[in-house]
Protein backbone atom coordinates (compact mmCIF):
# COMPACT_ATOMS: atom_id res chain seq x y z
CA UNK A 1 0.00 0.00 0.00
CA UNK A 2 0.97 3.63 -0.43
CA UNK A 3 -0.38 7.04 0.49
CA UNK A 4 -2.13 8.33 -2.62
CA UNK A 5 -4.51 11.03 -1.33
CA UNK A 6 -5.18 13.01 1.85
CA UNK A 7 -8.32 15.05 2.42
CA UNK A 8 -9.02 18.12 4.54
CA UNK A 9 -12.44 19.43 5.48
CA UNK A 10 -13.22 23.15 5.53
CA UNK A 11 -16.17 25.40 6.09
CA UNK A 12 -15.01 27.75 3.32
CA UNK A 13 -13.75 25.68 0.38
CA UNK A 14 -12.56 28.57 -1.78
CA UNK A 15 -10.53 30.21 0.98
CA UNK A 16 -8.62 27.04 1.86
CA UNK A 17 -8.01 26.15 -1.79
CA UNK A 18 -6.64 29.65 -2.38
CA UNK A 19 -4.22 29.22 0.53
CA UNK A 20 -3.07 25.77 -0.55
CA UNK A 21 -2.51 26.66 -4.19
CA UNK A 22 -0.57 29.79 -3.25
CA UNK A 23 1.59 28.27 -0.53
CA UNK A 24 2.22 24.82 -2.01
CA UNK A 25 2.42 25.97 -5.61
CA UNK A 26 -0.17 23.45 -6.78
CA UNK A 27 -3.21 23.75 -9.05
CA UNK A 28 -6.77 22.46 -8.87
CA UNK A 29 -7.21 19.61 -11.32
CA UNK A 30 -10.82 18.66 -10.67
CA UNK A 31 -14.02 19.40 -8.82
CA UNK A 32 -15.70 16.02 -8.52
CA UNK A 33 -19.51 16.17 -8.87
CA UNK A 34 -19.66 12.63 -7.47
CA UNK A 35 -19.03 13.82 -3.90
CA UNK A 36 -22.45 15.48 -3.87
CA UNK A 37 -23.89 12.13 -2.76
CA UNK A 38 -22.10 12.78 0.55
CA UNK A 39 -23.47 16.34 0.74
CA UNK A 40 -20.10 17.81 -0.26
CA UNK A 41 -18.32 19.83 -2.87
CA UNK A 42 -14.58 19.55 -3.31
CA UNK A 43 -11.37 20.52 -5.04
CA UNK A 44 -8.57 18.09 -5.82
CA UNK A 45 -4.95 19.13 -6.37
CA UNK A 46 -2.13 16.86 -7.57
CA UNK A 47 1.10 17.03 -5.58
CA UNK A 48 3.40 15.16 -7.92
CA UNK A 49 1.76 11.74 -8.24
CA UNK A 50 -0.10 12.12 -4.93
CA UNK A 51 -3.18 14.21 -4.22
CA UNK A 52 -4.51 16.71 -1.75
CA UNK A 53 -8.27 17.15 -1.53
CA UNK A 54 -10.39 19.73 0.25
CA UNK A 55 -14.05 18.94 0.91
CA UNK A 56 -16.72 21.21 2.30
CA UNK A 57 -20.29 20.40 3.35
CA UNK A 58 -23.17 21.67 1.25
CA UNK A 59 -25.76 21.00 3.95
CA UNK A 60 -25.83 20.99 7.72
CA UNK A 61 -26.70 17.30 8.09
CA UNK A 62 -23.75 16.08 6.01
CA UNK A 63 -21.37 13.85 7.94
CA UNK A 64 -18.53 16.27 7.16
CA UNK A 65 -20.50 19.09 8.79
CA UNK A 66 -20.83 17.03 11.96
CA UNK A 67 -17.14 16.24 11.77
CA UNK A 68 -16.29 19.95 11.54
CA UNK A 69 -18.42 20.60 14.60
CA UNK A 70 -16.84 17.78 16.59
CA UNK A 71 -13.29 18.82 15.73
CA UNK A 72 -14.05 22.49 16.38
CA UNK A 73 -13.37 23.81 12.88
CA UNK A 74 -11.33 23.18 9.75
CA UNK A 75 -9.14 20.08 10.05
CA UNK A 76 -7.73 16.97 8.47
CA UNK A 77 -10.36 14.49 7.36
CA UNK A 78 -9.40 11.39 5.41
CA UNK A 79 -6.53 9.11 4.41
CA UNK A 80 -6.73 7.25 1.11
CA UNK A 81 -4.28 4.39 0.63
CA UNK A 82 -3.73 2.83 -2.76
CA UNK A 83 -3.77 -0.96 -2.74
CA UNK A 84 -2.67 -3.54 -5.28
CA UNK A 85 -5.07 -6.23 -4.02
CA UNK A 86 -8.42 -4.83 -2.93
CA UNK A 87 -10.09 -8.24 -2.97
CA UNK A 88 -7.47 -9.50 -0.54
CA UNK A 89 -7.91 -6.38 1.58
CA UNK A 90 -11.65 -6.92 1.70
CA UNK A 91 -11.15 -10.46 2.93
CA UNK A 92 -8.70 -9.25 5.57
CA UNK A 93 -11.18 -6.60 6.75
CA UNK A 94 -13.79 -9.31 7.24
CA UNK A 95 -11.35 -11.38 9.29
CA UNK A 96 -10.44 -8.31 11.38
CA UNK A 97 -14.07 -7.33 11.92
CA UNK A 98 -13.61 -4.01 10.12
CA UNK A 99 -16.86 -2.93 8.53
CA UNK A 100 -17.10 -1.45 5.03
CA UNK A 101 -19.49 1.51 5.13
CA UNK A 102 -19.39 2.47 1.44
CA UNK A 103 -17.95 1.03 -1.73
CA UNK A 104 -18.03 1.56 -5.46
CA UNK A 105 -16.26 0.09 -8.46
CA UNK A 106 -15.55 1.38 -11.97
CA UNK A 107 -13.53 -0.29 -14.71
CA UNK A 108 -10.45 1.75 -13.73
CA UNK A 109 -10.82 2.10 -9.94
CA UNK A 110 -12.53 0.53 -6.94
CA UNK A 111 -12.76 1.78 -3.36
CA UNK A 112 -13.92 0.70 0.07
CA UNK A 113 -14.49 3.17 2.91
CA UNK A 114 -13.93 1.60 6.32
CA UNK A 115 -16.02 2.29 9.41
CA UNK A 116 -14.19 4.95 11.49
CA UNK A 117 -15.09 3.22 14.76
CA UNK A 118 -13.38 0.05 13.56
CA UNK A 119 -10.20 1.87 12.54
CA UNK A 120 -9.50 4.96 14.66
CA UNK A 121 -7.21 7.87 13.89
CA UNK A 122 -8.88 9.11 10.71
CA UNK A 123 -11.42 8.12 8.11
CA UNK A 124 -9.70 5.52 5.92
CA UNK A 125 -10.33 4.44 2.36
CA UNK A 126 -8.58 1.68 0.44
CA UNK A 127 -8.52 2.15 -3.34
CA UNK A 128 -7.18 0.14 -6.25
CA UNK A 129 -6.69 1.80 -9.63
CA UNK A 130 -6.01 0.22 -13.03
CA UNK A 131 -3.51 1.11 -14.33
CA UNK A 132 -1.88 1.89 -10.96
CA UNK A 133 -0.58 5.30 -12.01
CA UNK A 134 -4.09 6.48 -12.96
CA UNK A 135 -6.44 8.20 -10.50
CA UNK A 136 -10.06 8.70 -11.55
CA UNK A 137 -10.86 10.88 -8.53
CA UNK A 138 -8.54 13.60 -9.87
CA UNK A 139 -10.37 13.95 -13.15
CA UNK A 140 -9.52 13.06 -16.75
CA UNK A 141 -6.56 15.41 -17.24
CA UNK A 142 -4.90 15.78 -13.84
CA UNK A 143 -1.43 15.07 -15.26
CA UNK A 144 -1.49 18.43 -17.06
CA UNK A 145 -2.06 20.18 -13.72
CA UNK A 146 0.97 18.74 -11.92
CA UNK A 147 3.27 21.48 -10.62
CA UNK A 148 6.39 20.48 -8.71
CA UNK A 149 8.38 23.72 -8.50
CA UNK A 150 7.51 23.99 -4.80
CA UNK A 151 6.23 20.57 -3.67
CA UNK A 152 7.26 17.19 -5.02
CA UNK A 153 4.85 14.81 -3.25
CA UNK A 154 3.07 13.88 -0.04
CA UNK A 155 5.30 11.60 2.02
CA UNK A 156 3.45 11.23 5.32
CA UNK A 157 0.26 11.61 7.35
CA UNK A 158 0.32 12.41 11.07
CA UNK A 159 -2.59 11.44 13.28
CA UNK A 160 -3.21 12.44 16.91
CA UNK A 161 -4.99 9.80 18.97
CA UNK A 162 -5.64 9.06 22.63
CA UNK A 163 -3.99 5.62 22.40
CA UNK A 164 -1.37 5.75 19.64
CA UNK A 165 0.02 2.29 20.33
CA UNK A 166 -3.37 0.62 19.95
CA UNK A 167 -4.39 2.72 16.94
CA UNK A 168 -1.09 2.14 15.17
CA UNK A 169 -1.52 -1.57 15.87
CA UNK A 170 -4.94 -1.50 14.24
CA UNK A 171 -3.61 0.28 11.15
CA UNK A 172 -0.78 -2.23 11.05
CA UNK A 173 -3.32 -5.07 10.88
CA UNK A 174 -5.27 -3.25 8.18
CA UNK A 175 -2.26 -2.39 6.01
CA UNK A 176 -0.24 -5.52 6.71
CA UNK A 177 2.78 -3.33 7.56
CA UNK A 178 4.84 -3.35 10.75
CA UNK A 179 5.04 -0.58 13.38
CA UNK A 180 8.13 1.06 14.85
CA UNK A 181 8.08 3.25 17.97
CA UNK A 182 10.42 5.48 19.95
CA UNK A 183 8.05 5.39 22.94
CA UNK A 184 6.30 8.64 22.03
CA UNK A 185 5.30 8.20 18.40
CA UNK A 186 4.40 5.08 16.42
CA UNK A 187 5.27 4.89 12.72
CA UNK A 188 4.15 2.61 9.91
CA UNK A 189 6.37 2.87 6.84
CA UNK A 190 4.33 1.72 3.86
CA UNK A 191 6.09 -0.55 1.39
CA UNK A 192 4.53 1.25 -1.57
CA UNK A 193 5.49 4.73 -0.35
CA UNK A 194 4.77 7.13 2.48
CA UNK A 195 4.45 6.74 6.22
CA UNK A 196 1.72 6.94 8.84
CA UNK A 197 2.63 8.59 12.15
CA UNK A 198 0.55 8.23 15.31
CA UNK A 199 1.06 10.73 18.11
CA UNK A 200 -0.64 11.12 21.51
CA UNK A 201 -3.34 13.68 22.26
CA UNK A 202 -5.25 14.42 25.45
CA UNK A 203 -8.64 15.38 24.04
CA UNK A 204 -10.75 12.90 22.05
CA UNK A 205 -12.30 15.81 20.13
CA UNK A 206 -8.87 16.61 18.68
CA UNK A 207 -8.28 13.07 17.41
CA UNK A 208 -7.74 12.82 13.70
CA UNK A 209 -5.46 13.73 10.81
CA UNK A 210 -3.44 16.66 12.18
CA UNK A 211 -0.35 16.86 9.99
CA UNK A 212 0.89 16.29 6.45
CA UNK A 213 4.53 15.65 5.59
CA UNK A 214 5.76 16.90 2.23
CA UNK A 215 8.77 16.46 0.01
CA UNK A 216 9.50 20.07 -0.90
CA UNK A 217 11.67 21.39 -3.73
CA UNK A 218 11.59 25.08 -2.75
CA UNK A 219 11.15 25.41 1.03
CA UNK A 220 12.14 29.08 1.06
CA UNK A 221 9.37 30.03 -1.35
CA UNK A 222 6.84 27.91 0.54
CA UNK A 223 7.74 29.45 3.90
CA UNK A 224 7.85 32.98 2.53
CA UNK A 225 4.40 32.71 0.94
CA UNK A 226 2.93 31.16 4.09
CA UNK A 227 4.43 33.93 6.22
CA UNK A 228 3.11 36.65 3.91
CA UNK A 229 -0.37 35.16 4.32
CA UNK A 230 -0.14 34.76 8.10
CA UNK A 231 -0.13 30.96 7.93
CA UNK A 232 2.80 30.24 10.25
CA UNK A 233 1.76 28.64 13.55
CA UNK A 234 3.33 29.35 16.94
CA UNK A 235 5.61 26.34 16.57
CA UNK A 236 6.98 27.69 13.29
CA UNK A 237 5.23 25.19 11.04
CA UNK A 238 2.88 26.08 8.21
CA UNK A 239 -0.76 25.63 9.21
CA UNK A 240 -3.60 25.59 6.68
CA UNK A 241 -7.11 24.29 7.29
CA UNK A 242 -6.24 23.49 10.89
CA UNK A 243 -3.55 21.10 9.65
CA UNK A 244 0.21 21.38 10.11
CA UNK A 245 2.47 20.94 7.08
CA UNK A 246 5.96 19.57 7.73
CA UNK A 247 8.92 19.58 5.38
CA UNK A 248 12.68 19.82 5.43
Amino acid sequence: MRIRQLALVAKDLEQVVDQLTAVLGVEVAYNDPGVEIFGLHNALMPVGGTFLEVVSPLKEDASAARYLSRRGGDCGYMVILQSSDLDGDRKRMQELGVRVVWEIAFPDIATIHLHPRDVGGAILSLDQSDPPESWRWAGPSWESKVRTDVCGSIRGARMAVSDPAATAGRWSEITGESVDSDGNTWVITLEGGGRLVFEPCDDERSEGLTGIELDVNDPERLTRTASDRGLIADGGQVRICGTDFFFS
